[in-house]
């Protein structure tokens, strides 16, 4: 089968050498090697080879250094001329740890990590297919590096140093995610994200406001979806998968195909997915606490509390979903490049669980409380331009078109009135970003955004038992948020051993809004914001050796009051209702990080970064009055007025620390650990934990690979959080928590042993499978609602083509 493939690789060698076309193979098994990257200087160039190996460096030609990189295979430094004498064909060794990996988050751009002095990661579509994770969320949960939060099944909110929300960055092709009602309480929008069609994904932790503006506190998760791939023959290149996956604690049932189909100047990559999950069954040994005795149930017009057959089912948690995504590309030269991508998401309804655990006088407070279909439809337009020029080496214009609609429908027990708020959003961004080296030594990186969201948002309230419906109280004004910006990153190599990075960024941004009066007696109709934001950055890194690197990082990010923060009705907890607020201005976090990371010959590499975050002008919930009055009935019930307010300073500081050790014989070890403490000050100048700085975390593994077999045994762990050490308003949520001895709130620490493995059956065809917390521990994650999964078995076919 090898000499078949060689014999084969040859031949395509020699149809394709005359368009410069280089195949990038595996050393020790002259197999293909999929997006391998390539990156010259001098010209500036950037080529990532697709699943044959192959890519066309037509625009490398008379480069004296291109650097070869791929995760786990040692870089290669090669010129051109060499490439034509190796007949373009390129082999790479395999290596144990690098300090080296291609990353975009950072600039947007293509670029080394070691040119970067923030921390960033990876994760491969490679160690996705062994993880085979339900969702996006889970997805950046295995990593060990991001603390996931549920309230229910159909969510999954990431917690990264001690922010969550709208304090972290969500961007999926270079496009902002984040829209203008991104609340501060737990968030789900990452569960649109199909994993599937995702090709990589980078955390890069800390501030990154310089380069992506607002929201952009804690962290920036970014997201590259599939990439269509060009042939590099005569012949169409037609490449794809099919998955199914199945699981058992949830009785999950997903299926995934993908095709991608490209010709010389035309590629077109297409994907869908159909997930469909049943209630959540959680594990056998915990806090009886967690279980669910019973549940409440429609039968005949009235409301009815139904013993749960079995208690370790969260009834209700189910729901199903369907991802779609289209891309298409168009290449007339090695110029030019432009893409157009559409992504459509959309999910069944699907019950807040925490919200049904929530109890009254001893029986369940709702009869219904579930968010409607969560929509979101992406149209991106990009354009890329290698000019090398006196202006710039790469351009890429974005244009992005939006929509998301979500929706709550909550009823009282026994009650006929059912509240329907629903909201949506068109948001539109334009990003203009270049890159320019100057010569050997300076790099500049810098840009125009602008960002606009439209928000509609209205409230339908029932009675079920006639069927009449009549307007109800919107969940936010009609509003229009906007941000307009420009930013500049330059990085100076000062020798070969240090470079040192600054940005900066200037934002204005506006928020005008429209307050209905009709059912809450605001003192003001409309609402008017204009203010300006400015944040900078400034890094350096110092390799000593090719085995040491050592940065430091100073950075600061922002947050616009966006119309979520400024303009929204709703409970907060039972007697707490949250009013507009139309005075906010945006807060501030101040950043310092230093990093170290060591290789220990080609075989262990130990890295460790600590950091300390302050957020001023905070924006947090405090007591407000409205008309002189500081309490309203809200909900058939009367509530203390709170409002959105710059009243607070927040400190986060913490170590992010990892160990990663590769063993030619094939095993491996890698362990991620994380410790964070963060303080919010109270309205009475106290202070109190923060609320998303979860406990410490990790994750442990034990690997074993060969060419056909990956063998992964892991463990998962948190620790605990005392009642002294819960947030102030944590406490009051006694319904998701546990309770210690003396009848107080708490979050246990919990484990999960775990076993994954593939196989590759065939080149194409491989099995994988996998199970999950083997003790069958019940435990609940920090601040969820949800339970999370007991002892599961997975198993999941993928068939390439």
């Amino acid at each position: 089968m090898k000499k078949t493939f060689i014999l084969w690789l040859l031949l395509g060698v020699c149809c394709t050498i005359q368009s410069q076309v280089v195949t990038i193979i595996d050393k020790e098994t002259a197999l293909p090697l999929e997006l391998a990257t390539l990156i010259s200087e001098k010209p500036h160039a950037f080529a990532t080879t697709n699943a044959q190996g192959q890519a066309n460096i037509s625009a490398f030609s008379g480069s004296e250094k291109i650097e070869v990189r791929m995760l786990g295979y040692k870089t290669v430094a090669i010129n051109f001329a060499e490439i034509e004498k190796g007949s373009f064909v390129i082999t790479l060794s395999q290596i144990g740890v690098s300090l080296d990996h291609i990353v975009i988050s950072a600039s947007r751009w293509s670029q080394l990590s070691r040119d970067v002095p923030a921390r960033i990661i990876s994760i491969s579509t490679k160690d996705v297919a062994l993880e085979n994770p339900q969702t996006t969320a889970d997805m950046l949960g295995n990593s060990g590096e991001v603390f996931i939060q549920k309230s229910q099944q159909g969510g999954g909110s990431p917690m990264i140093r001690g922010f969550a929300t709208n304090r972290l960055l969500y961007s999926v092709d270079g496009v902002r995610m984040n829209t203008a009602i991104f609340r501060a309480g737990n968030i789900q929008n990452i569960i649109s994200l199909d994993p599937f069609a995702i090709e990589k994904t980078e955390v890069f932790f800390g501030p990154g406001s310089v380069i992506y503006g607002s929201d952009a506190i804690g962290g920036v998760m970014s997201f590259q979806t599939l990439t269509p791939q060009f042939s590099m023959t005569d012949k169409s290149f037609i490449t794809g998968k099919a998955v199914m996956r199945y699981a058992s604690a949830n009785n999950e049932k997903t299926a995934h195909f993908d095709v991608n189909v490209g010709w010389k100047k035309w590629a077109m990559v297409s994907s869908i997915s159909s997930n469909d999950f049943d209630d959540l069954r959680m594990g056998s040994n915990g806090p009886r606490s967690y279980l669910r005795p019973f549940y409440v149930q429609r039968q005949d017009s009235v409301d009815v509390v139904v013993t749960n057959d079995d208690p370790r089912i969260q009834r209700p948690s189910g729901y199903s979903q369907i991802n779609m995504m289209q891309k298409l590309s168009y290449r007339p030269n090695e110029k030019w490049e432009v893409q157009y991508g559409f992504h459509y998401s959309v999910t069944s309804d699907y019950s807040r669980y925490d919200r049904h655990i929530r109890y009254k006088k001893g029986l369940p407070r709702y009869g219904e409380w579930y968010y409607g279909p969560q929509e979101w439809m992406m149209n991106n337009l990009s354009i890329t331009h290698n000019g090398n020029n006196v202006a710039y080496d790469q351009l890429t214009v974005r244009i992005a078109q939006q929509y998301f609609q979500e929706s709550r429908i909550s009823r009282d027990i026994n009650k006929p009135n059912r509240e329907t708020r629903i909201e949506e959003v068109d948001a539109y961004s334009v990003n203009v970003d270049f890159n320019k080296a100057i010569g050997a030594k300076h790099k500049l990186f810098y840009g125009l955004e602008g960002v606009q969201n439209q928000v509609a948002s209205n409230g339908i309230d029932e009675d079920i038992s006639t069927g009449i419906k009549q307007a109800g109280a919107a969940r936010y004004p009609q509003s229009d948020w906007a941000s307009y910006a420009a930013y500049l990153n330059y990085q100076l190599k000062l020798s070969e051993k240090m470079l040192i990075q600054i940005g900066a960024r200037y934002n204005q941004y506006s928020l005008e809004a429209d307050f209905d009066t009709t059912f809450y007696p605001f003192p003001y109709t409309t609402a008017s914001m204009n203010n300006a934001a400015i944040t900078g950055s400034a890094g350096l890194v110092y390799r000593p050796t090719e085995k040491w690197v050592v940065s430091l990082n100073g950075s600061t990010g922002f947050r616009a009051p966006n119309v979520d923060d400024a303009g929204k009705v709703f409970d907060s907890a039972p007697g707490l209702v949250v009013v507009p607020n139309p005075d906010l201005e945006a807060e501030y976090a101040i950043n310092g990080e230093a990093g170290i990371a060591k290789l220990f010959g080609e075989v262990v590499k130990v890295d460790l970064t600590g950091y300390y975050t302050i957020l001023q002008n905070a924006m947090v919930r405090r007591d407000y009055t409205m008309n002189g009055l500081d309490s309203i009935a809200y909900d058939g019930e009367m509530s203390r007025i709170q409002s959105v307010q710059n009243a607070a300073v927040a400190t986060v500081y913490g170590v992010q620390a990892g160990v990663d050790v590769k063993l030619r014989s094939g095993f491996g070890f890698s362990s991620n650990f994380n410790y964070q403490v963060g303080e919010e000050e109270l309205d009475d100048g106290s202070t109190s934990p923060s609320r998303h700085a979860p406990p410490m975390y990790g994750v442990s593994r034990l690997t074993y690979s060969t060419q056909r077999l990956r063998i992964e045994f892991y463990a998962v762990y948190s620790g605990e959080k005392k009642f002294d050490d819960l947030p102030e308003e944590e406490k009051a949520k006694t319904e998701i928590y546990a309770v210690d001895a003396d009848g107080n709130p708490c979050s246990p620490g919990w484990y999960t042993l775990n076993f994954k493995a593939i196989y590759k059956l065939e080149e194409k065809i491989s099995v994988s499978a996998g199970l999950e917390n083997l003790t069958d521990q019940r435990y609940r994650p920090y601040s969820s609602g949800l339970v999370a999964p007991g002892r599961n078995f997975l198993i999941s076919l993928r068939v390439g083509f």
